[in-house]
């Protein structure tokens, strides 16, 4: 493949009407991030210059989504040929090399098979075909070839007889074309069809025709798999997890206890020696270093975990978080825009928010951070191996001192000083006795109110 001479051109104008949203359909996400960007992200390592996104009238969105890619209007959208059009302007003085063209809600696309392409356009091939072996072909185009393997014709199952409905070799859509010759091409697509619409695909008959050979790139079925509706999106989830799971057991050394239950996103990174629980969801921009247990039932997003510490179960670690090496999080923990440092736990029960918490605190269970004061948030301090008490609310911005000691159950809202015990909490008042008393009275009230009611009902039965 030689480098620099790749362009790309990502078809992205779809409206989407089956997706039933006002979501343009590239953008609906797949493991947490729009389906075009998975696309991008598969050509990214051609270097592709220049790339360029279709889209369609309105479409702010996908161009912000896109950014910094630049994008073309189709402005008529009549059809796959009539939006490669688009990208003319874009491709203007890119005549020597390849042209790649990519659907933005096709996510499944492999940097290695789009090498491939190129690689076969470059051995003097005018256009290549994105093809796969189908077990059941019926719905999709047919890919012709010869004996020989060249491509002779694209297709339509429509219109296929009965021995083209026997083959088993399908389009995936994706194509590689020779820059000199795309536009000519392009431009020669008629609409002659039942939709008026001008098909990409028409230019596999015409460089044919024109003496140009045509060749097809083969790669697994669930390269080609699209999203034109909710529940292709939701069987392309099924089918991202799957891989992604295999990848963590197989590839990173990550256990997990029941893989079924677990959810990566797109850029989950695991160390080795992982062990993950039951039903854990991993929103994007989660790292998790060597040795780490997860354990069920916990929810992790824009956060870092560092060597072996612990979290969960049933922690929630958000945005902002950084849990270092040997940490614990326990059960019911809530962790944002937080540093947890070496070996500090918080066990169980507890808010910590916009805190910086020091080597080896220790964080006792219904503590919490008050961070927010209805218009700003404030940063709590505690420092290293510091002891805050239960039931502990710091009021923000507070700090706690190294190796401090917070009482249970108390409220600060001033700094502790290094090595100081700070207790908060009212005056403890005993009365002997006291009890008794109060517990007679609320019976002779208790008493009282069920009389009352007799009374009244024995009146109401003398008056009917």
């Amino acid at each position: 493949m030689t480098k620099g001479k790749t362009a790309a051109i990502i078809l992205a104008a779809g409206k989407g009407t089956r997706m039933k949203s006002d979501l343009p359909k590239v953008l609906h996400p797949l493991a947490g991030q729009p389906m075009v960007r998975h696309v991008l992200g598969a050509v990214a390592p051609l270097e592709p210059k220049p790339a360029v996104v279709i889209v369609g009238p309105k479409m702010e969105a996908v161009a912000e989504a896109v950014s910094p890619y630049p994008t073309a209007v189709q402005k008529k959208q009549a059809g796959t040929a009539d939006a490669v059009k688009a990208a003319q302007k874009a491709l203007k003085g890119f005549e020597d090399g390849t042209v790649l063209v990519l659907y933005g809600g096709d996510p499944f696309v492999r940097t290695e098979t789009l090498k491939q392409m190129v690689r076969a356009r470059e051995a003097g091939t005018a256009v290549v075909v994105l093809g796969f072996r189908a077990a059941d072909p019926s719905g999709y185009g047919r890919l012709v070839v010869d004996g020989a393997g060249v491509l002779q014709a694209i297709v339509e199952d429509k219109d296929a007889s009965d021995n083209e409905r026997a083959i088993d070799l399908c389009n995936g859509g994706a194509m590689a074309i020779d820059a000199a010759r795309l536009f000519d091409l392009v431009d020669r697509v008629g609409d002659d069809n039942a939709k008026r619409e001008f098909y990409l695909t028409d230019v596999v008959a015409l460089a044919r025709a024109g003496g140009l050979a045509c060749a097809v790139v083969e790669a697994d079925q669930r390269e080609t798999l699209g999203v034109d509706s909710r529940a292709d999106l939701a069987r392309a989830e099924a089918e991202w997890q799957r891989a992604r799971r295999l990848r963590a057991m197989e590839e990173e050394g990550a256990s997990l206890a029941d893989p079924n239950t677990v959810w990566f996103s797109h850029d989950t990174t695991l160390g080795r020696d992982v062990v993950v629980g039951p039903n854990v969801v991993f929103g994007p921009g989660v790292s998790v270093s060597d040795g780490v247990e997860i354990k069920a039932f916990c929810h992790l997003e824009g956060a870092s975990v560092g060597k072996g510490a612990v979290v969960g179960p049933f922690a929630r670690l958000r945005p902002g978080t950084e849990i270092g090496s040997g940490a614990h999080i326990g059960n019911f923990v809530e962790v944002k825009n937080a540093i947890m440092g070496e070996g500090a736990k918080a066990n169980h029960l507890t808010y910590l928010g916009d805190s910086e918490i020091g080597a080896g605190a220790n964080i006792g269970a219904g503590t919490i951070t008050c961070n927010y004061d209805g218009f700003e948030k404030h940063r709590t301090v505690i420092g290293k191996g510091a002891f805050i008490g239960s039931n502990t609310a710091l009021v923000a911005p507070v700090k706690i001192g190294d190796g401090a000691i917070v009482g249970a159950g108390s409220t600060i809202a001033r700094d502790v000083a290094k090595d100081a015990l700070a207790i908060e909490r009212a005056v403890q008042v005993d009365l002997p006795g006291r009890a008794r008393k109060i517990r007679a009275e609320g019976e002779a009230r208790k008493e009282g109110k069920k009389a009352g009611k007799k009374g009244k009902a024995s009146r109401k039965g003398k008056k009917s």
